[in-house]
């Protein structure tokens, strides 16, 4: 039988190789390539991360306000302040009611204050810490004496911040350095939040295990495993969205931020920059800041449970806040306190003790927003002169102001008191007013207030409400007629009778009085004191409108100014500031004073900037303007200012000046005494009428604030050239016939009558004795 061929070939065996293996090398390629991708990648992104870290953190430039003080108040045997004022002035420094012994505290008994300065490092030197004890008697530091420090016959107290100009992120900042904080501050922030700080590398693995452990056993985020550092690249470099790429990114930068820099350097920027609170729209970073926000001290003077506090909101300042949460803040407190005694930080007597204290939160946050708005807004453009926006949002300069708090305070009350008894009803709602106060003699702004509510930071009418004048141009009219003396004097007399102007286009003017009526001829300083609208527009056109314009711009108007008739009855609109300048030049005999808010800025170290001297420039005859001072007196003493004396104490000599324009749309009031200038401006935003004059709206709003500021009366010095006869109301020369009408007014040399008479006995003796009311 035969075999088949395929029986006869020999059987071959079958292969066991898997399907797979033949993708193998493949398979490792690709996977070799994707790795070596994501290496370049990774490489690329830790040098772009690499980059980001030194940039930012090379310099540690941080963006720090500028910070706005007022004037510090000087404490002396014989300063003027009140009980009241020095006690708000105390509070507005951050200084807290207690013992007095404790630096930043002060204790009041009646009118005698212990106070425990806590020192400041003002642009012409160190003020050391101190106390001292004084008493107040009729406005006046009595009994003033060092208790503790250095002996010094003048104490400046730390000034009040009152505001800031702050970055466009508006997050706020004091800087301190590691070698200047207490020493228990960052020994108890590693204890509670990186004990190994010292020891790792930027991540802490094993503390992440923890956390992520102790996490997923309370089925929530009870704990966290970030390190100090990786909380400082958090706030400083990334955003705080939740992810795990912005994790990813936090480790890596740790990790870079560790490699290039000190540990001690990481934990001082930790410091000033971890986020604290929130005040309004600005938020509070840093220790340095938070310190102040939360117990107005320095951070240098907190005690064992102060720290423990601020420690604890790092872990969340909102939930933890004091003020709004006490007792979350306590319960937090204690518990770091709790690890401040285990790490061996403070021993467990000392912890009991702290732990039994209140927070120690002061009542009201220390460096709020910016108290006063108006005159902060002034600060700035006088700033813009010389310094750039972005300087002053950043670069941590120190502005040393003239705001004086006690006056300020003064002005808001009067505008807040006042204004709502003018006018009455639905009139006195749509009222605004603003006030302007400076000192007479430099020009520094002491007080601004820009509106009915001062506290308001937006139209600030002090500066842009540019309004009429009305009568307040009246004592420039007359003192451009005063400098001829061949021509006019306080008895030459002017014509109160109406007239009509036609100009070249055939329009008519016909100005008239206030009241309607006309007196004939009246003496000049009548004229004035009465404030006649009728002689005042004769002698203007006299001496020639362009002469008035001259010597307006010579006291400081700089803007165009009209050549119409009609500005001699103040149609020509100014600020309240504007206003304020030019009456400068009045209660200075003279002289052109510009008005400053600013008397020093120094950068963040302390080194002097600028300095803002006082300059002076004469641009009137001293001998003219005393004779239009005499007339202001007059005018309160007779004339149209006389109802201030309803309010102010009738010893205290005031010179001044009501404007009002048509339809009482505006209220001006203008006046000085020995030490203030003061001008009070009421009207309405819409431009509407009112029923108010000068002295019916403005001037007692003035009036208010000038009675409750402990001050001079104005006495003025009677300049060379000028001397004082009696003669009557007639002008003829004083004979006894007409003594029962007589006075004596100031003539300049040469002007004065040729012929006088002296009153005797008891008239001679009333009259002395008027004028001397007049001048005390």
């Amino acid at each position: 039988m035969k075999k088949s061929k395929a029986s006869s070939s020999p059987r071959r065996k079958p292969s066991r190789r898997s399907p797979n293996n033949g993708r193998r090398p493949w398979f490792w390629r690709f996977m070799f390539r994707l790795c070596a991708i994501g290496l370049v990648l990774l490489a690329g992104w830790m040098v772009y991360l690499d980059a980001v870290v030194t940039s930012r953190f090379e310099g540690r430039r941080f963006e720090v306000p500028s910070r706005v003080y007022a004037r510090p108040l000087e404490l002396f045997d014989g300063a003027g302040v009140s009980a009241s004022a020095l006690e708000r002035e105390l509070g507005l420094s951050g200084f807290r009611k207690g013992d007095g012994k404790k630096a930043g505290s002060y204790q009041r008994s009646g009118n005698r204050f212990v106070i425990s300065t806590r020192g400041f490092s003002f642009p012409d030197g160190d003020e050391p810490r101190r106390r001292i004890s004084l008493s107040i008697s009729g406005d006046r530091v009595q009994g003033f004496s060092v208790i503790e420090g250095n002996n010094a016959p003048i104490v400046r107290l730390e000034p009040a911040q009152i505001g800031g100009i702050y970055p466009a992120h508006k997050e706020d900042r004091v800087l301190v350095q590691l070698d200047e904080v207490p020493a228990l501050l960052p020994t108890t922030l590693m204890a509670v939040e990186d004990r190994n700080f010292y020891d790792h590398f930027g991540i802490a693995p094993l503390s992440i295990g923890r956390a992520m452990l102790a996490n997923i056993q309370a089925g929530r985020i009870v704990q966290g495993g970030s390190t100090l550092t990786q909380q400082l690249v958090k706030n400083f470099f990334l955003t705080r969205e939740q992810t795990l790429v912005r994790k990813a990114n936090e480790a890596l930068m740790s990790v870079l931020l560790e490699l290039h820099y000190e540990k001690d350097d990481i934990l001082e920027t930790y410091l000033n920059e971890v986020y604290l609170g929130q005040a309004g729209t600005r938020s509070i970073h840093g220790f340095g800041l938070a310190s102040q926000f939360y117990f107005g001290e320095s951070l240098k003077d907190l005690d064992v449970h102060q720290i423990a506090l601020l420690v604890a909101m790092v872990k969340g300042p909102s939930y933890y806040n004091p003020r709004r949460h006490p007792e979350r803040a306590t319960e937090r407190r204690n518990l770091v306190i709790s690890e401040m005694e285990q790490a061996g930080l403070i021993e467990p007597g000392r912890a009991a003790r702290a732990s039994g204290l209140s927070l120690g939160v002061s009542e009201r946050p220390s460096y709020s927003e910016n108290r006063y708005p108006a005159y902060i807004d002034l600060v700035r453009r006088h700033l813009a002169r010389d310094y750039k926006e972005e300087d002053l949002r950043s670069e941590g300069l120190r502005i040393f102001t003239t705001l004086n708090p006690a006056i300020q305070y003064a002005a808001e009350y009067a505008v807040t008191d006042t204004l709502p008894r003018l006018g009455g009803g639905q009139n006195a709602e749509a009222l605004e007013a603003t006030l302007v106060v400076t000192a007479k003699d430099s020009g520094e702004v002491l007080a601004l207030v820009g509106g009915r509510d001062p506290q308001f930071a937006g139209f600030n009418r002090a500066l842009d409400a540019n309004r009429p004048i009305g009568s307040l141009i009246k004592p420039f009219i007359y003192l451009s007629a005063l400098q001829e003396p061949e021509r006019y004097t306080l008895t030459t007399p002017v014509l109160d009778k109406s007239f009509t102007l036609e100009f070249d286009d055939g329009k008519r003017w016909q100005p008239k009085n206030y009241d309607g009526e006309e007196r004939g001829e009246v003496p000049l300083h009548q004229a004035l004191s009465r404030s006649y609208n009728l002689p005042a527009v004769r002698v203007g056109l006299d001496i020639g409108v362009d002469e008035v314009r001259e010597t307006l711009t010579a006291f400081g108007v700089d803007t165009p100014i009209s050549r119409y008739p009609s500005m001699l009855l103040g149609s020509v609109s100014m600020s309240p500031v504007t206003v304020a300048q030019i009456y400068q030049g009045l209660a200075t005999s003279g002289f052109n004073t510009p008005l400053r808010t600013i008397r020093e800025v120094t950068d963040a170290g302390g080194e002097a900037l600028s300095r803002y001297s006082l300059e002076v420039e004469q641009v009137a005859d001293p001998a003219a303007v005393h004779l239009v001072q005499y007339v202001m007196q007059e005018t309160m003493q007779e004339g149209t200012g006389r109802s201030a004396y309803y309010t102010v104490p009738q010893e205290l000599t005031l010179a001044g000046k009501t404007g009002t324009t048509d339809d009482g749309r505006d209220s001006w009031f203008a006046g000085f005494s020995g030490d203030l200038l003061a001008v009070a401006w009421v009207g309405r935003d819409d431009n509407g009428p009112t029923s108010l004059t000068g002295a019916s709206g403005a001037l007692p709003v003035w009036s208010r604030f000038m009675a409750q500021v402990p001050q001079h009366g104005f006495s003025p010095v009677v300049p060379d050239g000028v001397n004082y006869h009696w003669v009557n109301s007639q002008r003829q020369a004083l004979t006894d016939e007409y003594c029962d009408n007589a006075r004596l007014l100031p003539y300049i040399a040469g002007s004065e009558p040729t012929q006088t008479i002296s009153c005797s006995g008891n008239l001679e003796r009333r009259i002395r004795g008027w004028f001397e009311g007049l001048f005390q």
